[in-house]
């Protein structure tokens, strides 16, 4: 897999990881923590995390400008682990206020936005020597797979941490209890016989007898459980730094090539007044269209901004590459604007309206001993069909087919007739997809390759928002005779009108598949098409652009108790197909850029 490539694509991908564990812990649980501690609605809750999400990619401009402009892209990385390692330790401390629990999210948004886009700027620096530039598209597909290793692991060790925490003080879980017990405890529950059936199931000392007393305490365990968590995703910071610190040496040293010094960015007082023009004429354009206020006007204020400072302040050999990134920008904003759903109304579908316990064979994919041993089956078993390997490797492979399939056994066997599960793992199989299927689509992309009839890099990103589609098309499907949240009132769905598991699952695997066409393709894009004084600040545009995206989140929980389910997903589906169009529509001019 690492063969011919430069040893700090390892350093970058553990580095990487790492962080991207501790990210992942996060985003798993953060919208189900904010409801279950201060009580938000979905609408609240989910401008909170769109806000965070926004911050974590905006200010990646911010480190972007900084690495770029004093080329210490390696500190720059070092002081963003450490900030984010800080912003963790507040949201690990229990009984943290809604206020301070805000700061502690924009403390990681600010660490991630000095670390992300300049490693991977510093990625695309090791393949701009002639020796390795071939192998940048794959590069990526490596170094955006170690993103998802840590990200597989992140739901199981939050879902973990939260349920043992509640076990120890005498309860089992149950996601629709935190939204009861708020409104029982504001008064607005008119019926508690639903609260107390649940209350019951979930108390593992004996029937509740007082529902007030229970209402507080579950509420108290269930967040600090979610708190705890927070404290992994510190810990998976630490090791991150480690890496890093210990190996960084491997990594390119931009800042010692005196060639480079004439090529600092350029600051002028006219593009930069023509853009903080952009910013606040764009908010103050969008402020007036119905539910999309000044927030929303403001992430795309900033984008307007930034789009006339870089244009303005290029030279003019340079203009062309720009505008093509840009044109890639916008539709990138449509593309994490849905995607990003995973985290927030997916993750609501998954909790309101998705069976709440499965059979033995389901459950294999909900428990991590029993998905690793799945795993681990498929993985041996691909080992033994696999042609040109020695007899040491197939042996190796039959032992880890027979082990897995042993482990996979023993899980069903000692499994329950029905088996509790809970929404945050679902957030496990995005990931896990990523990781399965990145090898697969190397292959095919290779073998097109050899054909002569690979996919442009561009072409490669209109074909992933055609695919992503069709993954909330899935989701449509599984809504249409499912009530609205609005009808519900608060009330649990029933559990024989809930939906089964494979209908998400089956849509983060289309999702997946249209995220490995577009995401790691646009880092690469972004990485050869910028000229070489931008890198760090044109992935910071890239970065800039998912932020824009994330600040629309806030659609998909604005209309989640006004409209109908699969009206909701339907806005993703037009996003999606208008965005393909969009791209194929400049393709040839993408496409003469990218040259």
């Amino acid at each position: 897999m690492l063969k011919n490539h430069p040893k700090g694509l390892l350093v970058a991908f553990f580095s990487n990881m790492g962080e991207r564990f501790g990210f992942y812990t996060m985003m798993a649980i953060l919208v189900l923590f904010l409801q279950a501690k201060f009580g938000l609605s979905a609408e609240k809750a989910g401008g909170i995390y769109s806000w965070f999400y926004f911050s974590i990619y905006a200010l990646a401009l911010v480190g972007g400008i900084l690495a770029d402009s004093t080329s210490k892209y390696k500190l720059v990385i070092l002081a963003g682990i450490i900030i984010m390692f800080a912003g963790y330790i507040i949201m690990a401390l229990p009984g943290m206020t809604l206020t301070v629990t805000v700061i502690g999210l924009m403390t990681i948004a600010l660490g991630n936005g000095l670390f992300k886009g300049n490693l991977q700027a510093v990625v695309g620096q090791m393949y701009d020597d002639p020796k390795y530039s071939k192998l940048r598209d794959t590069a990526f597909m490596i170094f955006y797979m170690g993103i998802n290793v840590g990200a597989f692991f992140a739901p199981f060790a939050a879902n973990g941490m939260r349920n043992w925490w509640l076990k120890i003080n005498g309860f089992a879980h149950d996601a629709s209890l935190p939204a009861l017990c708020h409104q029982f405890k504001n008064g607005t529950l008119a019926d508690t016989s639903a609260l107390q059936q649940l209350a019951d199931k979930v108390s593992l000392t004996g029937p509740v007898t007082d529902l007030a007393s229970f209402a507080d305490k579950y509420l108290d365990i269930f967040s600090r459980g979610y708190n705890y968590a927070f404290g992994i995703a510190a810990a998976a910071m630490v090791i991150s730094l480690l890496v890093y610190v210990i190996f960084n040496r491997l990594l390119p040293n931009k800042e010692k090539k005196s060639s480079e010094v004439a090529l600092k960015i350029e600051f002028k007082p006219l593009p930069l007044i023509a853009a903080i023009a952009a910013i606040g004429i764009t908010a103050w354009g969008l402020h007036f269209i119905k539910q999309v206020g000044w927030a929303a006007g403001f992430a795309f204020g900033l984008f307007a901004g930034f789009v006339t400072w870089i244009i303005m302040s290029s030279h003019k050999e340079e203009r062309a590459r720009i505008t093509a990134l840009v044109l890639v920008f916008i539709v990138v904003i449509f593309f994490w604007m849905s995607f990003h759903q995973n985290g927030l109304t997916l993750t609501l579908f998954a909790r309101d309206y998705t069976v709440k316990q499965v059979g033995p064979f389901t459950n294999l994919f909900f428990t991590l001993p029993s998905i690793l041993a799945v795993i681990g089956s498929i993985a041996g078993l691909v080992i033994l069909l696999r042609k040109n390997l020695s007899t040491n490797v197939k042996i190796a492979g039959a032992v880890l087919l027979v082990g897995a399939l042993t482990g996979a056994w023993l899980s069903l066997k000692g499994s329950a007739p029905r088996n509790s599960i809970s929404p945050e793992i679902f957030q496990s199989f995005n990931p896990l997809f990523i990781v399965a299927l990145t090898f697969p689509v190397m292959g095919m992309f290779a073998w097109l390759n050899k054909k002569g009839i690979e996919p442009s890099t561009p072409k490669k990103i209109g074909i992933g928002m055609i695919i992503a589609a069709f993954g909330f098309i899935l989701v449509l499907l599984a809504s249409l005779k499912l009530p609205s949240p609005a009808s519900l009132a608060g009330v649990p769905v029933a559990d024989e009108f809930r939906v089964t598991p494979y209908w998400l699952i089956s849509s983060y695997l289309i999702l997946t598949i249209a995220e490995l066409f577009l995401s790691p393709m646009g880092l690469s894009f972004v990485s050869k098409v910028a000229p070489s004084r931008f890198q760090g600040l044109m992935q910071g545009g890239w970065l800039l652009a998912t932020a824009v995206g994330n600040k629309l989140l806030f659609v998909g929980t604005l209309l989640w108790d006004r409209v109908e389910l699969w009206q909701l997903w339907l806005v993703f589906i037009v996003c999606c197909f208008a965005s393909a169009a969009f791209i194929f529509s400049i393709l040839k001019r993408l496409e003469k850029a990218a040259k």
